[in-house]
Formats: C-alpha cells, structure tokens, sequence
C-alpha cells in the first residue's frame, strides 16, 4: 500500500509562482512513475506532468515550458513547480503513484486558485 499526500496549493496572481508538494509513504520501493493531474470545475480530470523511475519526464501542452516536475529521493517527495500561472490553471491537483503490479494510488488533492 502506498499513500501520498498532496500540500502547497492557494491562491495566486496571474503570472505568479507556486510549488506543489505529494509526499508518498508506505511500500514506495514498488513505485516506478509518479505525476500530477488535475480537475477544474465540469471538467474531467486531465493528465499535467510525470516523472518515472528512470528520471523521464512528460507534460500536457498546456504546462509545457511553465511546469517542472522533480522529486527529492532522500525524502520521497515528487514536486511541481508552476512559473507563469495562468486563470485557466486553476483546478485541484492530484498526486498519482503508479507500481508495477498496475495499481494506482491517488492523493486527496490540493486546490490551486489563479485569480487577481
């Protein structure tokens, strides 16, 4: 069993900054790609960014150049860290951990509110 938990959402100006944190504990060894969605209001939930074992990263066109997905082995913490916000960004963002078996492990989210 893994869990993982999302923090840093808020609220932020338009062209602002903020850095998301998930925090996974648990069985983590069997983790082999972790990564961000999100889910605005009437939307479904739609894929951001990823970050496998390897060190491989993917982004949705929408972030690509204004997102970096990372992560701090030493304390088993994914990061996304978002330049350049946008209105459109605004959503609740969820921290995915996937392990080889298939299964995957959802975090409750964490609410991001671009707005001036």
């Amino acid at each position: 069993q893994v869990h993982v938990v999302e923090s840093g959402g808020g609220l932020v100006q338009p062209g602002g900054s903020l850095r998301l944190s998930c925090a996974a504990s648990g069985s983590i060894f069997g983790i082999y790609v972790m990564a961000w969605y999100r889910q605005a209001p009437g939307n479904e939930r739609e894929f951001v960014a990823r970050l496998t074992i390897t060190g491989t990263t993917n982004y949705a066109d929408s972030v690509e150049g204004r997102f970096t997905i990372s992560r701090d082995n030493g304390r088993n913490t994914m990061y996304l860290q978002m330049n350049t916000l946008k209105p459109e960004d605004t959503a609740v963002y969820y921290c995915k951990a996937s392990d080889r078996r298939g299964y995957n492990y959802w975090g409750r989210g964490t609410q991001v509110t671009v707005s001036s």
